[in-house]
């Protein structure tokens, strides 16, 4: 059942994303009266195919799903009849052919706003920002952060959820400022910690950063009872079930799951005794906790979840929600906040200040979209309004083969007062395909060194 629901929601996500951004191109480009041969979902032999609408467009499935394309009346792509030959796009001026590739990328902004809009108004789902143990030796511990500690403020904006902390504090850690953070105590009193974010690595932001600076999710206290176990983990493989409680790990009792938790990433690769009740009975069970490398170092895991009593989180949950205009401005803002970020991102990526292990490939994309869609449709929104995002940004990269490849030459042209000639087009084509062809193929060894180290 996962494995479908991964599979149909990103099925879902990727048709509709690349619906939407060439629906863009073509709308505008009959708002310029630029006649449409075809309109492709996906790449290659069509496999389903239409003919309608006034100018007899032909609308495709094709066999190749990750992409799509809108093919206009072109004269440098083949013969025209004179008699549309004033309807090709290499006829239009300068400026309707900037305004026709640009609605591409445009219109996956709007969809974000959209989404964004409908979510803010519904109401956003989140954990309070409380603070669970702070580490000594850390950011966080020298700033005088307190474990029960209510994050409320970073810089100017307020932070009613601990996932808008975390897009605040990423922003601040990539820019490694020293940041002013306002929290209310357990007590109810107010005070304001300086956190220096300067100490922060590449590494550390490829993995938990928060987890770096010592700041964590409070969380209540949870019995050593499994909820859930994984399948073809090593939990499974020793014979772990769910309502498992879990008394003991090598003849030292645990409390609460966050002793195992402790007692299985201490122990990557080597094998555990455990003492399980289970159904007024109680046996010892041996597991191997498998190795994976988190922040440069082993740690080990077995597939196995808590059991999670509802009540004990009902506290800790907030959901945060506007009127329809504050929502479209919180919308705006979020498009246009995490655009402006991604950017960034992508800048430290070139020049080497943040890993290009942040980049994601289709499996990735395919593996989050299953898991938002899990965990109900206002997860599975949000993820729609951040790819969205991400393919409007990756589309205005001034990259030949892209959207903004051909908004740079039309750039170009007003500037140099004639178009580009079909030489430099023909060389830029070649970069854009062997730049487009290593990002992928970097995007891919990250998509299968995630699967590998989980």
């Amino acid at each position: 059942m996962n494995l479908l629901t991964t599979v149909l929601a990103f099925l879902v996500t990727l048709g509709l994303l690349i619906v939407i951004h060439e629906l863009g191109h073509y709308f505008v480009a009959r708002l310029c009266n630029v006649k449409v041969l075809r309109f492709s979902l996906g790449f290659g032999k069509p496999v389903w195919s239409r003919t309608f609408g006034p100018d007899a467009t032909e609308w495709a499935l094709a066999a190749f799903p990750l992409g799509g394309y809108v093919k206009m009346l072109d004269e440098r792509e083949g013969p025209v009849d004179p008699a549309d030959a004033h309807r090709a796009f290499n006829r239009q001026s300068v400026a309707r052919r900037f305004a026709i590739v640009l609605a591409g990328p445009v219109s996956n902004f709007l969809l974000a706003i959209f989404l964004y809009w409908i979510l803010f108004m519904h109401g956003v789902p989140g954990l309070k920002p409380v603070l669970g143990t702070v580490p000594a030796q850390t950011a966080a511990a020298a700033a005088g952060f307190r474990s029960g500690d209510t994050l409320t403020r970073i810089g100017d904006e307020a932070v009613p959820t601990w996932q808008d902390a975390r897009w605040l504090l990423l922003q601040h850690a990539v820019r490694k400022d020293r940041v002013p953070v306002t929290v209310r105590g357990a007590q109810g009193d107010v005070r304001e910690h300086e956190l220096d974010l300067s100490g922060l690595s590449a590494s550390d932001l490829d993995s938990d950063f928060l987890r770096a600076l010592g700041l964590s999710r409070y969380n209540p206290p949870l019995a050593p009872v499994i909820g859930s176990v994984t399948g073809g983990g090593a939990a499974e493989r020793s014979g772990l079930k769910a309502g498992d409680e879990i008394v003991s790990v090598d003849n030292e009792a645990v409390r609460v799951w966050e002793d195992v938790v402790m007692a299985i990433r201490a122990s990557p690769g080597r094998q555990l005794n455990l003492e399980v009740r289970r159904g007024g009975g109680s046996s010892v069970l041996q597991v191997t906790p498998q190795a994976f490398t988190e922040n440069g170092k082993p740690v080990g895991r077995i597939g196995a979840g808590p059991k999670i009593e509802g009540r004990a989180f009902d506290e800790l949950t907030t959901e945060v929600s506007y009127g329809p205009l504050e929502s479209m401005s919180k919308a705006l803002y979020k498009t246009w906040d995490t655009s402006v970020f991604s950017l960034k991102m992508l800048g430290k990526m070139i020049v080497g200040e943040v890993s290009l292990k942040n980049l994601s490939g289709p499996i990735t994309i395919a593996d989050y979209a299953g898991q938002s869609a899990q965990m109900g449709w206002v997860s599975f929104v949000l993820f729609l309004a951040l790819i969205s995002i991400s393919l409007g940004v990756l589309n205005l990269l001034p990259i030949p083969l892209l959207d903004g490849g051909h908004l740079m030459y039309y750039v170009f042209e007003i500037f140099k007062g004639s178009p580009v000639s079909d030489k430099a087009i023909e060389i830029g084509q070649h970069l854009g395909m062997a730049l487009l062809f290593v990002l992928m193929a970097f995007a891919l060894y990250n998509d299968i060194n995630r699967l590998i180290s989980g």
